[in-house]
């Protein structure tokens, strides 16, 4: 048999070669080659220089995983380990380089170096570590062997050593995330699910009572992220009592999402039931309406804050507990209730539902009624203090669950947009350059440090010259918020400006025709809300 040496110079493959096994060979020589020059340098002495070669290490096992995977496909598509297991990951997680993040996490692990995980869960994370890290480098050793005998045959040998590979590689991934973050289980999952079928029935219902728009819908309005929740909230509460938000189960049964707010949704759930259709309505429109605004209108005093400047507004809790006594008189025509509710004859006031417990029971549902109104000095003050709460629940969900939240939204968009004609979205280069050129410029914007930035963005688009990118090397922290890149914080560049982002601070994506880019793709916030015209940015996807 020939020496490894003559024989990897006689067989060795041409770089033209289109096939797998060719491409592997010379991604896994580079990363020998790397691997080898930091071996033989000091850090210590050349610090820049090694964090040069740290960086074109995890580029070049970027691409061998890369080539790997698409050999896996080739060779071993029936026999692949499940991947449903990354439906419980965080949205933000689901990204292209996962796989190589999960390298370096095992050989951290294996070197004992510090990561972001506890020492009783690294001591169980480091044996699958080693046994992923030995099952890659048997996959290499295969690989390279075949790829220079004949590169276009997958024998038994290397078809088992990519299953094992496989497995391991899906058993770390699933473990090791799963001692960062906090994973759905599939309970979770369904529940989640649920709460996207209410979201697309409350999005209909907003389309046929006149709240929203399908142009809305298919523009992607921002604002719709706080009000399709909003609406939920009251969809699911007296529409769809039955449903995600039922409160007839206990909080534990609930979607993570909304099972902190129960006691306060209960107390909602309450007020909602003794308003009239028209009342309801009021309160629909307000919550569709901007932030700022509330049923109680301009020309209400307030009750709140400015009224009594030393005073806060009641904690949400204290929903019922207001100090009013007096019972005000009635004047609605019709009253909202859950769909079993059933009017009596002869009186405007439906009967309890027959599985309210509790004070449902012990009065008189006109009684009652006029009890929780009586809490309020008017209707306009139950309807702010409904409109408080409600926007306060929903957009906490922004805040405490933007993942789930987020990943819902994008599902309901795919679900309840229409399918246009792209090419209608994205309009004249004549009209685009006009529309950017009366974008205004953020105040104080980290991105615009000269007035001559932006024009000089616009000016690269009309020449259809992409950005200069930053390169990864020279950039540790966000450009905009300044947070440092870590393991589970990770890089972004914006294909509008070049610059380089975290997840937060670029959540966009829209078409750079004049870049070249006719399908959406990831853009920074800034960028999204100055330098961009609004045709591109319908293209978004959610």
């Amino acid at each position: 048999m020939l020496p490894a040496a003559l024989r990897r110079w006689l067989h060795r493959p041409k770089r033209s070669d289109p096939r797998l096994l060719s491409q592997f060979f010379f991604a896994d020589e580079r990363v020998t080659r790397v691997v080898a020059e930091i071996n033989g340098l000091d850090a210590e002495l050349d610090p820049q220089q090694y964090l040069v070669l740290l960086n074109q290490l995890h580029l070049s096992q970027a691409h061998l995983l890369a080539v790997i995977e698409r050999i896996m496909e080739e060779c071993i598509p029936t026999q692949r380990h499940s991947r449903d297991y990354l439906v419980k990951f965080p949205e933000e997680l689901l990204v292209d380089n996962l796989g190589n993040h999960m390298l370096f996490a095992a050989e951290c692990l294996l070197a004992g170096s510090f990561i972001e995980v506890e020492e009783a869960e690294g001591a169980q994370l480091r044996p699958r570590a080693r046994n992923l890290l030995c099952s890659l480098e048997l996959v290499r050793t295969v690989l390279r062997e075949q790829s220079l005998s004949q590169p276009g045959t997958y024998p038994e040998p290397v078809r088992a050593a990519l299953v094992q590979f496989d497995r391991l590689f899906a058993e770390f991934e699933l473990s090791y995330v799963s001692s960062l973050v906090a994973v759905k289980s599939p309970e979770e999952i369904y529940r989640q699910q649920e709460i996207i079928v209410l979201f697309c029935e409350t999005v209909e219902r907003a389309l046929r009572s006149g709240y929203l728009t399908q142009e809305m819908i298919d523009g992607y309005e921002p604002l719709l992220m706080f009000t399709i929740p909003r609406l939920a909230i009251i969809s699911g509460l007296l529409i769809y009592p039955e449903g995600p938000l039922s409160l007839e189960r206990g909080p534990e049964q609930m979607s993570r999402v909304f099972s902190p707010f129960y006691n306060l949704l209960k107390k909602i759930r309450n007020l909602l039931r003794v308003l009239s259709a028209e009342e309801l309505c009021l309160l629909e429109r307000s919550l569709c309406a901007a932030e700022s605004e509330d049923p109680r209108g301009p020309a209400t005093p307030p009750t709140w804050g400015a009224a009594m400047p030393g005073a806060s507004p009641p904690a949400p809790w204290g929903l019922l507990e207001a100090p009013h006594t007096t019972p005000l008189p009635h004047t609605c025509t019709g009253r909202l209730g859950p769909p079993d509710a059933v009017e009596s004859p002869g009186t405007d006031s439906p009967q309890p539902p027959r599985s309210s417990p509790g004070p449902w029971l012990e009065a008189p549902p006109g009684a009652r009624w006029s009890e929780l109104r009586s809490h309020y000095s008017s209707t306009k003050d139950m309807l702010h203090t409904l409109f408080v709460c409600i926007s306060g629940v929903a957009d906490q969900l922004q805040t405490n669950f933007a993942s789930d939240l987020r990943s819902i939204l994008k599902t309901v968009f795919k679900i309840v947009a229409s399918q246009g004609d792209p090419s209608e979205d994205l309009g004249t280069s004549k009209d685009s350059e006009l529309l950017m050129g009366d974008t205004p410029r953020v105040a104080d914007c980290p991105l615009c440090h000269s007035p001559t930035e932006g024009a000089g963005l616009r000016r690269a688009a009309g020449a259809h010259g992409r950005p200069e990118w930053v390169p990864d090397s020279t950039c540790s922290q966000c450009c905009a918020c300044r947070a440092p890149f870590t393991l589970l914080h990770r890089r972004h560049h914006c294909r509008s400006c070049g610059k380089i982002f975290c997840a937060r601070c670029s959540p966009h994506t829209a078409a750079l025709p004049h870049y070249g880019h006719m399908k959406p793709v990831r853009v920074c916030t800034h960028c999204y809300a100055v330098h961009l015209s609004p045709a591109p940015r319908r293209s978004r996807s959610q």
